[in-house]
C-alpha cells in the first residue's frame, strides 16, 4: 500500500512538468526558492558549530521555532493544493489507521520534505560536539522531520477542508492580514531592541521560552546537552515525543473525519424584503446608492477593500513608532488615512460593476444619479468616522485644540476624494476583479496603466487637501486661530471639490457611456 501511495506521488510529481511553458517555470522558481533557503539555513546551522555553545544553543532553537512556524502556517495562509486529499480514498475501503500513515509517509516524497530533511541534518552538524548532543541531535532530526511533515500534512486538510469556498479563502486572508497587525507590537518591540548590545540576550530569552514549547523542544534538547543541563534536554525530548504523538492522533482523528464528511459547499442565503433598497428613496439616485451599499456587504471585492482600510494607518504607526515620533503626535494620523482611502476606494467603482452597468444605461440613467448614488453609501459611512474618530483621536492626544484641525483635514481628505473619484471612475476606469472572483487575485492586462492612475488620484486628493493640512501644521507653531482656519478650508474646500467633482464626473459619464460599457466589460 505505501509503495502504491509512494509511486502515484511520484507520478503527480512527474506531471507537474507536463503543464504550459508559464506554470512549469513557476513551479521551478518554486523549488529554486525553497532549495535556495534551505541552503541559507544550513550554512547558518553548518556555521554555527564554530561559534560558542550558548550562542549556537539561542540561535538554533530560535531558527528551529521559525522553521516549524512557517511549515504549520504556509499551507493555511497560501492555500496549497492537496494532491493526497484523504477525501479521494473514501471509496477504497481502506482503514482510517492505515490510511492516515500511507498519507503520511507519502507526505515524504515533496519538495517541502527534503528542505526539512536536509535542515534537520543542518543541526546534526551544529551539535556535532560530544556524544550526549549527538544522539540527542540524531533523536531530534526525526522528530524535526515528523513535526514539521506532520504539521504541514494537517494545516493543507484544514485548509482543503474548511477553506474550500471562495468565501472561506477570502476571509482567511483577511484574517490573516489581521493577525499581522495584532503581532506588530512585537515587532516594534524587537525593533527597539539595541542589537548590537543586547542582541545575543534578548535572543537567549526568546530561546529559553521557545525551547520548552512544542515549536522548538526537539531543536534545544541537544542545544542543552551541549551546554551541560542533560535534565533540561531528557525534558525538552520527552515534550518534542509527546507532541509528535499528539500531532498523529489529530491527524489521524482528521483523516477519519474528512472520510465521512462531504466537501463544503457555499451556501445559499434567502432575504427578505429589498433590503438596503427600503431604506432609501425611490429614485434613480437612492436605488443605485442601495445598490452600492449592497455591494460593500455582499461582494468580496468591497467587503476585502473596506476590512483593509483601518489596518492601513496601523502599519503606519507602528512604522513610525519604530522610527521613534512621539504617540501622541501619531494618534492624529489614523482617521485622516481612512479617510483618504474611503473616499479613493470608489475611484474605479465603474469598472467594479461589470456587465451590471448595461442596467444604467438600458434605462438611460443620468450622469447626476449614478454619481451620486455611488457617493452616498461612502458619505453615510465616513462622516459618521470622522465625527466619532476625531474625538477619539484628540482623547489620545490630549490636546483638545487641535480638534478643528483634525475634523477640517479629515473631511478635505474624504470629500476632496470623493470629488476626485467621481471623476476618475467616469474618465479613466482600468481592469478590475470580475464579480465572483477572489479579491486577491490580479485582472489581466493594464496593469502598468492600473498603477499610474492609482497613484495620480491618491497624489491629487493629498494636493487638494494641502491648504487645510497647511494651515493645520501652522496651528501647531502660531495658535488656535490656525486650527479654524483649517476648519474653514477643509470643509469649505471638499464641498467645492465634492460638488465640481460630481459634476464634471456626471458630464463625463453622460458623454462616455458606451466606451464605459466597453471598458467595464472588457475584463
Amino acid at each position: 500500500m505505501v509503495a502504491h501511495v509512494l509511486r502515484l506521488k511520484l507520478t503527480l510529481l512527474g506531471n507537474s512538468f507536463r503543464r504550459s511553458p508559464w506554470q512549469i517555470a513557476g513551479l521551478v522558481l518554486g523549488i529554486f526558492y525553497g532549495l535556495s533557503t534551505a541552503i541559507f539555513v544550513i550554512a547558518g546551522l553548518v556555521a554555527l558549530r564554530f561559534f560558542d555553545v550558548e550562542i549556537a544553543r539561542n540561535a538554533a532553537v530560535v531558527l528551529g521555532a521559525a522553521v516549524t512556524i512557517v511549515f504549520t502556517v504556509l499551507p493555511l495562509t497560501l492555500g496549497i493544493d492537496d494532491t493526497l486529499d484523504p477525501r479521494k480514498f473514501g471509496l477504497f475501503g481502506i482503514r482510517t489507521t492505515r490510511l492516515s500513515f500511507v498519507l503520511a509517509v507519502g507526505a515524504l516524497v515533496s519538495v517541502p520534505a527534503v528542505v526539512v530533511t536536509a535542515i534537520a541534518l543542518g543541526q546534526l552538524v551544529t551539535w556535532s560536539r560530544d556524544g550526549l548532543a549527538e544522539f540527542l541531535a540524531i533523536l531530534g532530526m526525526v522528530l524535526i522531520i515528523v513535526t514539521c511533515i506532520l504539521s504541514a500534512r494537517i494545516s493543507t486538510s484544514l485548509a482543503a477542508f474548511l477553506l474550500a469556498t471562495r468565501r472561506a479563502r477570502d476571509i482567511s486572508a483577511i484574517f490573516a492580514i489581521i493577525a499581522l497587525i495584532v503581532l506588530s507590537p512585537i515587532v516594534v518591540a524587537l525593533a527597539r531592541v539595541d542589537w548590537q548590545n543586547r542582541g545575543l540576550e534578548v535572543l537567549g530569552d526568546i530561546a529559553d521560552v521557545v525551547g520548552w514549547t512544542p515549536l522548538a523542544a526537539a531543536w534545544a534538547a541537544p542545544a542543552d546537552a551541549a551546554v551541560g543541563d542533560p535534565g533540561a534536554a531528557f525534558a525538552k525530548l520527552a515534550i518534542a515525543i509527546a507532541w509528535v504523538l499528539v500531532l498523529v492522533v489529530i491527524w489521524r482523528l482528521l483523516v477519519g473525519l474528512m472520510l465521512v464528511t462531504p466537501e463544503r459547499q457555499p451556501h445559499a442565503r434567502t432575504y427578505v424584503g429589498l433590503g438596503w433598497f427600503d431604506w432609501f428613496a425611490r429614485t434613480p439616485t437612492g436605488a443605485i446608492a442601495a445598490r452600492s451599499i449592497t455591494y460593500w456587504f455582499r461582494d468580496a471585492r468591497y467587503g476585502t477593500s473596506l476590512a483593509i482600510i483601518p489596518l492601513i494607518p496601523v502599519f503606519m504607526v507602528v512604522a513610525l513608532a519604530v522610527a521613534g515620533i512621539d504617540l501622541h503626535v501619531l494618534a492624529l494620523l489614523p482617521l485622516p488615512v481612512m479617510c483618504l482611502f474611503l473616499s479613493w476606494s470608489i475611484h474605479n467603482d465603474v469598472a467594479f460593476d461589470n456587465t451590471a452597468i448595461w442596467l444604467h444605461m438600458s434605462t438611460s440613467t443620468l450622469g447626476r444619479a449614478d454619481r451620486w448614488g455611488r457617493l452616498i453609501p461612502v458619505l453615510v459611512v465616513g462622516l459618521p468616522l470622522i465625527a466619532i474618530g476625531s474625538v477619539v483621536s484628540i482623547s489620545l492626544n490630549g490636546d483638545w485644540s487641535l480638534l478643528p484641525s483634525l475634523v477640517g483635514v479629515s473631511v478635505s481628505v474624504l470629500l476632496c476624494g470623493l470629488g476626485l473619484s467621481s471623476i476618475m471612475s467616469a474618465r479613466f476606469p482600468y481592469a478590475a476583479v470580475r464579480p465572483g472572483d477572489s479579491p486577491f487575485s490580479q485582472p489581466q492586462g493594464g496593469a502598468s496603466s492600473a498603477g499610474s492612475i492609482q497613484a495620480l488620484s491618491l497624489l491629487a486628493i493629498i494636493a487638494l487637501s494641502a491648504p487645510a493640512l497647511t494651515a493645520a501644521v501652522l496651528g501647531f507653531f502660531y495658535g488656535s486661530g490656525w486650527h479654524y482656519l483649517a476648519l474653514g478650508i477643509g470643509v469649505g474646500m471638499g464641498l467645492l471639490v465634492l460638488v465640481g467633482g460630481a459634476t464634471i464626473g456626471a458630464r463625463l459619464y453622460d458623454r462616455r457611456t458606451s466606451e464605459l460599457l466597453v471598458s467595464a466589460t472588457r475584463n
